[in-house]
């Protein structure tokens, strides 16, 4: 790997993309020997695989499949929640629970689209003055309704005012002028009609403005208030609870004593938050079968995530305690790398549980697989958009029968693989900017893939859509392939 120059700008990215050209004058018996260990490892690697399972698929739900069974999960109870109403001022990007519908005419009434004078009639107009003091009166925005205009007659106005009863037209204030006589005249033509937005002219009351569903953003705050929302109605926040297991995890301080440092608390309520979710707590619960059980059917959540205990190992105690609770197993399992021992189950009361795998990637796998359907659709959120595709820049070594899940940023309208994506590992995903999914058999150069968004701004845009032959990888970026726990 290319040693990091000190005055290189550092994204963090370059540290996990490993190079396949040798080096500008390395030597190239280095760089065959390197080649000859990285085939060995690759081998070494793939013997170790098939030694530790045999090349049958393993019983458990394709990942589109259990995608698309979390989404149907939280759609089924998500449609049944009744909306709450939220104030425009807490509001923004929540979802309509409803379709928006306009509670008044827009405008609600005939209004100057410009500075100038509202006329009557063919002109010359005398101009109207206000009251016994003969002075020029001026119709503004929120005044109340004036006296119909009589033929003949212009009265200022603003933009924004009322247009008094018989207005033909505002006549802007550079397309007219006075003269001593009081008299107001044009200096173009006169269009009946011009520069006045008539009522209703952006929509009548009742008309549907927006689909239940969309994002509320600035603008759409501003049209509910336009159409006389003080209130929103939005989904309410589907409630999480987090539970970490594992008596091995630290929360402070560096790993010893065959002790580590517990990742996955502090970046799964960011994370789930990212989502819609509210979060009410994340507890430490250890290997305790007990506090589990209680835990589980004491929680008020409407999701409950736990972390590890997922497989068949000693201190695994998610099956247990889910048969205990005469649970519901939608998932048991999914066909996907890393993380494919995740669990989905139905609660009492139309709760969940999603039992993520204990290694922080191989739980990020989790997260994007079960826990993001199943809360967007709790959430009340339009349908899980679509992964969008780009073209891989180099092979992507997959499971036999497995989807794989692999950390990429975009290169040259390309997608490229980053290293350290092992189920332990967090270091790639760190630096990425999206999650190819790549099928059973793996991906070679130029083929096209999906690629899942993270829930956080990318620093770069998305590849454009590919041409239709595929484009060279660049040569020289390639992710390390071959763990598939």
């Amino acid at each position: 790997m290319r040693p990091h120059d000190v005055g290189d700008d550092d994204d963090g990215v370059d540290e996990v993309l490993a190079l396949v050209a040798p080096q500008r004058g390395a030597d190239p018996r280095s760089a065959s020997a390197s080649a000859s260990a990285s085939t060995s490892a690759s081998t070494s690697a793939s013997a170790s695989a098939s030694s530790s399972a045999p090349d049958e698929p393993h019983r458990a739900t394709a990942w589109p499949a259990a995608r698309a069974l979390a989404a149907r999960a939280g759609a089924a109870v998500g449609a049944a929640r009744p909306p709450l109403r939220t104030p425009l001022d807490q509001a923004l990007g929540q979802v309509l629970a409803e379709p928006l519908h306009a509670l008044t005419d827009l405008p609600s009434f005939d209004t100057s689209a410009m500075d100038g004078w509202a006329v009557a009639g063919p002109g010359p107009w005398v101009i109207r003055a206000d009251g016994a003091e003969g002075r020029e009166e001026a119709l503004l925005a929120g005044d109340a309704p004036a006296a119909p205009l009589q033929d003949g007659t212009a009265v200022r106005i603003a933009t924004g005012a009322r247009v008094p009863r018989e207005t033909t037209a505002v006549i802007r204030s550079e397309h007219a002028r006075t003269d001593a006589t009081g008299h107001l005249h044009a200096r173009r033509e006169v269009v009946p009609g011009q520069d006045i937005r008539p009522r209703g002219q952006e929509c009548r009351a009742g008309d549907r403005l927006l689909p239940a569903g969309t994002q509320v953003t600035p603008v759409v705050l501003g049209l509910a208030a336009a159409a006389g929302y003080d209130e929103l109605p939005t989904p309410a926040r589907p409630r999480v609870e987090v539970l970490v297991l594992g008596d091995e995890l630290l929360t402070a301080g560096l790993p010893h004593d065959g002790l580590i440092r517990d990742a996955l608390g502090p970046m799964l309520g960011p994370w789930l938050d990212a989502l819609g979710a509210e979060v009410l707590a994340t507890r430490r619960i250890g290997d305790d079968a007990d506090a589990l059980a209680t835990a589980v059917t004491g929680s008020v959540a409407d999701v409950v995530i736990t972390t590890g205990g997922t497989a068949s190992g000693p201190v695994d105690h998610v099956h247990p305690v889910l048969a205990k609770a005469e649970a519901t197993l939608l998932v048991d399992g999914v066909k996907v790398r890393p993380g494919h021992p995740m669990v989905l189950a139905r609660l009492d009361g139309d709760r969940h549980l999603v039992g993520l795998p204990g290694n922080p990637l191989a739980a990020v796998s989790g997260l994007l697989t079960l826990a993001e359907p199943l809360l967007r659709a709790l959430a009340g959120a339009t349908p899980m958009p679509p992964p969008y595709r780009g073209l891989i820049a180099d092979e992507v070594q997959g499971h036999p029968h497995d989807t794989r899940l692999v950390p990429v940023v975009h290169r040259d309208e390309q997608v490229v693989p980053l290293r350290y994506h092992g189920p332990a590992m967090l270091r790639g995903i760190a630096a990425a900017e999206g999650m190819a999914v790549v099928p059973p058999g793996g991906a070679r150069p130029g083929d096209e893939v999906e690629v899942l968004d993270l829930p956080w701004p990318s620093s770069l845009p998305r590849p454009a859509s590919p041409p239709p032959t595929g484009l060279p990888g660049p040569g020289n970026l390639r992710a390390e392939g071959g763990c598939f726990t």
